[in-house]
């Protein structure tokens, strides 16, 4: 059955390696996990299945890219498939969901953040759904490289929706990460395919350059592989967007066709970079790590590593990115520890400050006294109130929800406004008796502002008990639906509002608040040591493919590959940054003048800690900077190219003075 669809449907003769258990699971009505290589065929184990299961597939995917990707293999294949995101308007997320509900529809992708969205729930928990695919499932794990608090809510979304089955795919998870994983969905651990890392056609090179020096060695050593008889695709990893905009332009210079690529750029010029990269008529991209998910591009011969990744999770899923059809291909990395600072700064300006967290905890305990129990919060708020950036914000908040203190209720948009395509006796007149009275209460509840009318909850709720109809929230929200899908009214909604239940407030908000802030100092550690093995790696005498297998539990991989640097007897060492001059505590003084007197005007945002005064040294925009406008101010940034840790303890001293 299964073989018949993967020759009819895919056109494929043969499964791969691992994917053949993984669909016989899913399609036996078993949870599953599959992970797999970079390129390795990981969607197959999900787009085959939802053609043998009888509801509708659920793909959980953390980027548009991705989805785009997907979305036009299976329309090439004949699949009917769609998602919902960010940049479809009202009408063409409203044609999905009704292509969805007449069963037209087989596939559905959304990010993890729709699933927040009260209006998407509301349709979506009418559907009977038979999986619920994660991609990227690693996210869902502290202990892995790319957490993302949202997919720990995942295995409730599952419940609530009544889904019978979850996928977990991904590329890069370490053993404690794949248990973790395998835990959460109560997975059978006999229902966990992993194919191993090693590639055998992928050639690891370490040859660091010294900074200076690095974009020459780049230069020469594209020179000597473009401009043949066959084309050479290469990604060149940056890790600054300033640094890809230089670099492309040095290359360009030297007669290297290279195009930057950067999260700082426009959508549409990014869609058509990544598009005249995958029909070979750019050969040569520059990038941040911006780059590279979804990209399904088989033929990459060359991933280049100019300065360093951020993990060796990191490197593992871009150096996957190359040699997809099997051909040799190379992996360079040129960088050396100059750039280490700036990894190391990323991990420190994610950690909270203690004054933050207890803004946070204080919030939830007045909510507790002073609302039965309700905490309603908006992320973009509490993040500026507390100065913690969102996603060490949303971390804080699963790590109460694991500590038994709040838990999620729901989340609603505060604000909803319609704009009738006529007048609004017509839409009245629709109806008879009491849902007749419903539609003027709801619109005697939205006054109008010259063409858009503004719902207020708390009003409708008032008309509804003086007039003795049911407004309750969910009755309205579809009641919305409905008249937009007759193409009555357009909706809009924002400001999602976040609520919690307080189950248990603390006795001793003090003693909370120095656990959590010892729990993020650990996880700052962590994210320090992970990037301190990662140069143990690249500076290891013994073979790198081995030893990068072994990061990932792979057994299988031979000791000595004769395809990497190491095995071909030339171990790196990485050259270590230029000198910087001494810091000195004058110096820094001069460099916080400016900063100062905002700080003063700002003293209800909280004490000016060495933290503060060292994420504005180093360069580092938090919520309460960026009220401030410190971005602008002389001395931001200054201090960029010096170590973290030793800026703060100057500044801790400068303080203290």
């Amino acid at each position: 059955m299964i073989e018949q669809t993967l020759r009819q449907v895919f056109g494929y003769s043969d499964f791969r390696p691992g994917q053949r258990p993984v669909i016989e699971a899913v399609v036996a009505g078993r949870s599953a996990a599959a992970i797999f290589p970079t390129g390795s065929g990981k969607s197959l184990c999900y787009q085959l299945p939802a053609l043998h299961l009888p509801h509708l597939t659920l793909v959980i995917s953390p980027l548009l890219a991705l989805m785009q990707d997907q979305l036009a293999f299976l329309k090439r294949h004949g699949i009917a498939a769609a998602s919902i995101d960010s940049s479809q308007s009202r009408e063409e997320a409203a044609a999905v969901m009704n292509g969805v509900e007449r069963g037209e529809i087989r596939i559905l992708m959304v990010s993890v953040e729709r699933l927040k969205n009260e209006r998407f729930r509301a349709f979506i928990g009418r559907i009977p759904i038979s999986l619920m695919v994660v991609d990227e499932a690693h996210c869902i794990s502290e202990w892995g490289h790319n957490f993302r608090p949202d997919y720990l809510k995942l295995p409730d979304y599952q419940r609530e929706f009544g889904i019978s089955q979850a996928l977990l795919l991904t590329a890069t998870a370490t053993p404690r990460v794949i248990e973790d994983m395998r835990q959460r969905f109560a997975i059978e651990d006999s229902d966990v395919t992993a194919t191993g890392f090693y590639r055998s056609n992928l050639d690891l090179t370490v040859s660091p350059v010294a900074a200076e020096s690095r974009p020459r060695a780049l230069t020469t050593w594209l020179q000597a592989r473009q401009g043949g008889e066959s084309a050479f695709p290469t990604i060149v990893y940056v890790t600054l967007q300033q640094t890809a905009e230089r670099l492309a332009a040095y290359l360009s210079k030297a007669g290297i066709a290279a195009t930057a690529y950067h999260a700082g750029l426009e959508g549409e010029r990014r869609e058509a970079i990544q598009r005249d990269f995958m029909a070979g008529d750019i050969s040569c991209i520059v990038a941040t790590i911006a780059f590279g998910m979804g990209i399904d591009k088989a033929d990459i011969r060359a991933v280049v590593h100019f300065d360093l990744p951020k993990s060796i999770e990191n490197y593992s899923q871009e150096i996957g990115r190359a040699g997809r059809d099997g051909q040799p291909s190379e992996c360079l990395m040129l960088a050396g520890r100059d750039t280490l600072g700036v990894l190391e700064t990323f991990v420190y300006g994610d950690t909270p400050e203690r004054h933050g967290i207890g803004q946070v905890i204080d919030a939830l305990v007045d909510a507790a006294e002073r609302h039965g129990g309700d905490w309603e919060l908006t992320l973009a708020s509490l993040s500026r109130e507390s100065d913690i950036r969102p996603l060490p914000l949303k971390t804080l908040l699963v790590q109460l929800e694991l500590r038994g203190i709040i838990a999620p209720r729901h989340s609603y948009f505060a604000d909803y406004r319609f704009r009738l395509h006529g007048e609004a006796g017509a839409l009245i007149d629709r109806f008879q008796d009491e849902r007749r009275d419903f539609v003027q209460a709801l619109l005697d509840a939205a006054p109008r502002a010259r063409t858009w009318h503004a719902l207020d909850f708390a009003t409708l709720e008032r008309l509804g008990t003086e007039r003795g109809l049911n407004v309750q929230r969910g009755r309205v929200l579809t009641a919305l639906e409905y008249f937009v899908e007759k193409g009555w009214m357009i909706l809009e909604s924002k400001q999602l509002t976040e609520v919690y239940r307080v189950l248990d407030a603390p006795r001793d908000p003090g003693a909370l608040g120095d656990e959590l802030h010892a729990y993020f100092r650990d996880k700052e550690q962590a994210e320090v040591d992970r990037l301190h093995a990662m140069l143990a790696l690249f500076e290891s005498d013994d073979c790198l493919t081995q030893r990068l297998a072994d990061w990932f539990g792979d057994a299988e991989a031979p000791t000595h590959c004769g395809h990497c640097s190491a095995c071909r007897g030339e171990p790196a060492r990485l050259p270590a940054p230029p000198p910087l001059a001494p810091l000195e505590t004058r110096e820094i003084a001069a460099h916080l003048e400016a900063l100062r007197p905002r700080l003063a005007e700002d003293a209800d945002g909280g004490p000016a800690t060495a933290d503060l005064l060292t994420r504005f040294l180093c360069g580092i925009a938090t919520p309460r900077l960026t009220r401030l406008k410190a971005r602008g101010l002389p001395g931001f940034g200054a201090l960029a190219a010096y170590p973290y840790a030793e800026v703060r303890a100057k500044a801790a001293a400068l303080k203290g003075a």
